[in-house]
C-alpha cells in the first residue's frame, strides 16, 4: 500500500474563498503541482467507490424488507402469524438496528471500511438464509433481531465513508445515487420475488422460504467480493497514487478546513456533537421520512394488492413507483448541486410527498388515481431522503463529527421504522386511514424540522467570524 504524502500547509487568500468555503484557485494550483487531472480523478473515485457501496446497500435493503414480499407467499400462514405477530417481527429488527448504529460507525473507523462492511454483509446474508429455515414465530423474531445488529453499520457507515471522499457541493448526486439503491432494490426485489414465487413447492418448500434462502445466498457471495472492492478512507486507500491521495486530502481540507485531517475520537467530542441543536433537529428531519420510507418498502405490495391485483400482479405493479422515485431523486440531486442549494429542493420534495399521501388518505374508490398518488408519495419521500441527509452530514466537519452525526441522524430517524411496522395492519385494508394519517403527521413534523434547520444555518452564516459557512 502506498504511503501517504503530506499536503501543502498554505492557506488560500481569503479573497479566493467563495460563500461555501471552497477555493477553486488553490485547488487548481495543487492539481498543477501534483500533476493530477481533477475530472479524471473524480471519475475514478466514482467508479471505484459508488458501485461497490450501491451493491452492498441493495442487498442490505432487499434482505431487510423481503419479508414483505415473502408475506404474499404464505409466510404468515405457515408460521401461524396474526397481523400483530407479523408486525412485531418487523419491529424487532429496528430495536437492535437503532441501538448499534453509533457504535458501528466508531468500530468501522478503527477496523477499516472494507473489512467492516464486508463482514457485516456476510453476517446478514447468513441470517437471511436462516430466516428461510425457521418454523415458528420465535425463530423469525430471533433472526430479525440479529439481522438488525448485522445491518446496523451499513447505511450510516456508507454515508460516513462517502462524506469523507467528496466535497460538500458535489456530494448530493453521489448520496442520491446511493440512497436510490433502495428504490432500485424495491423494484428489483419485487421482480426477483415474482420470479422466485414460481418456485413454490419445489423440494417441498413454499416460495417464501426460497425468497429468503436464495437472496441470502446471493448476499454471502457478494460479501466475499466486497472485501476486495469496498474502498477505505482516502488516507488509507491503496488504489490511489501518492499524488492522487495528496490531492484528494488537499481538496477535502480546502472544503472542510483543518478538521478534514482530524481522525481521533474522544468521548468529550462525541458529547459535543450530540448536544448541538442542529444534531437534534437533524434527527427529526429524517424521522418522518423514515416512517414513510419503510412503510413503502414493507407495504407497497400489500397496498397495491388492495387495489384488486393477484400476488404476482401486485409484485409487478410495485415496480413503477420505485422507478419513478429513482428518476425524480436523481433530478433533484442534479439540480440541487447545480444551483448550490439544498433547502428549496427538500421543501419541494416534502410537499410532493404530502400531496401524494393526502390523496391516498382521502381517495378510496379510484384505483388508478390511488396508484398515481402512490407514485407521487414515493417520489417525494425518496427525493427528500438523500437531500436532508447530505445537507446535514456535509455541513459537519471531520471524522468524529461526521461519524457521530451521521449515525445519530439515521439512528434517531429509524426509531420511526418501528412505527412504520404497525402503520398498515391487515384489518385496515383497503383504506389504511390510520397509516396514511400517521404518515401525514410525521411528514409535517420533519418538514417543520427542515425549516428550523434552515433557519439555524442562515443565523449561523451571519456570524462575521465564521470561516466555513453552512450550505443552505
Amino acid at each position: 500500500m502506498a504511503s501517504p504524502v503530506a499536503v501543502p500547509e498554505e492557506k488560500a487568500p481569503s479573497s479566493l474563498v467563495d460563500e461555501n468555503g471552497t477555493d477553486g484557485s488553490s485547488r487548481s494550483q495543487l492539481a498543477e503541482e501534483l500533476a493530477v487531472n481533477e475530472r479524471a480523478l473524480i471519475l475514478k473515485m466514482d467508479l471505484r467507490i459508488l458501485p461497490a457501496l450501491v451493491v452492498v446497500y441493495i442487498m442490505a435493503f432487499i434482505d431487510r424488507v423481503n419479508i414483505g414480499n415473502a408475506n404474499l407467499f404464505s409466510l404468515s400462514k405457515d408460521l401461524h402469524l396474526n397481523s400483530n405477530r407479523y408486525n412485531i417481527a418487523l419491529a424487532v429488527f429496528f430495536v437492535s438496528y437503532i441501538v448499534f448504529e453509533i457504535p458501528a460507525n466508531i468500530v468501522m473507523k478503527k477496523v477499516k471500511p472494507h473489512a467492516f462492511i464486508s463482514a457485516s454483509m456476510l453476517l446478514f446474508g447468513l441470517l437471511v438464509i436462516i430466516q428461510g429455515l425457521v418454523h415458528n414465530f420465535g425463530g423469525l423474531v430471533t433472526t430479525r433481531f440479529f439481522l438488525g445488529i448485522a445491518e446496523a453499520g451499513v447505511f450510516p457507515g456508507c454515508f460516513y465513508l462517502l462524506s469523507m471522499w467528496y466535497k460538500r457541493l458535489e456530494a448530493l448526486k453521489r448520496f442520491a445515487f446511493f440512497v436510490n439503491a433502495a428504490t432500485f432494490a424495491g423494484a428489483f426485489g419485487s421482480l426477483l420475488a415474482t420470479g422466485i414465487g414460481h418456485m413454490d413447492g419445489i423440494r417441498g418448500y413454499h416460495a417464501w422460504r426460497w425468497i429468503f434462502v436464495l437472496e441470502g445466498l446471493a448476499t454471502c457471495v457478494l460479501a466475499i467480493a466486497a472485501f476486495f472492492v469496498v474502498s477505505d478512507f482516502p488516507e488509507n486507500s491503496g488504489w490511489l497514487s501518492d499524488a492522487e491521495r495528496a490531492y484528494v486530502i488537499g481538496r477535502l481540507r480546502e472544503d472542510q478546513g483543518d478538521s478534514a485531517l482530524a481522525t481521533t475520537f474522544t468521548w468529550k467530542g462525541t458529547l459535543v456533537v450530540l448536544k448541538k441543536p442542529e444534531t437534534v433537529i437533524a434527527g427529526f428531519m429524517y424521522f418522518g421520512l423514515t416512517m414513510s420510507g419503510y412503510s413503502l418498502a414493507y407495504f407497497i405490495p400489500t397496498i397495491v394488492s388492495s387495489y384488486g391485483y393477484s400476488p404476482i400482479q401486485s409484485q409487478i405493479h410495485s415496480i413503477p413507483p420505485w422507478a419513478a422515485a429513482f428518476g425524480f431523486s436523481m433530478l433533484v440531486a442534479y439540480l440541487s448541486d447545480k444551483v448550490r442549494r439544498r433547502f428549496p429542493f427538500a421543501l419541494f420534495s416534502f410537499l410532493m410527498a404530502l400531496a401524494g399521501v393526502i390523496t391516498l388518505f382521502r381517495l378510496h374508490h379510484n384505483k388508478y388515481a390511488q396508484y398515481g398518488a402512490l407514485c407521487l408519495y414515493t417520489m417525494g419521500v425518496f427525493g427528500a431522503v438523500p437531500t436532508v441527509i447530505c445537507w446535514y452530514v456535509m455541513n459537519l466537519e471531520g471524522h468524529q463529527e461526521r461519524a457521530i452525526g451521521t449515525a445519530w441522524q439515521i439512528a434517531f430517524g429509524n426509531t420511526a421504522g418501528i412505527i412504520s411496522t404497525f402503520a398498515f395492519p391487515a384489518e385496515d385494508k383497503p383504506m389504511y386511514r390510520s397509516g396514511y394519517a400517521t404518515a401525514i403527521a410525521l411528514l409535517c413534523l420533519s418538514l417543520g424540522a427542515t425549516v428550523a434547520y434552515y433557519v439555524l444555518c442562515v443565523m449561523g452564516n451571519r456570524k462575521s467570524d465564521l470561516k466555513r459557512k453552512c450550505i443552505l
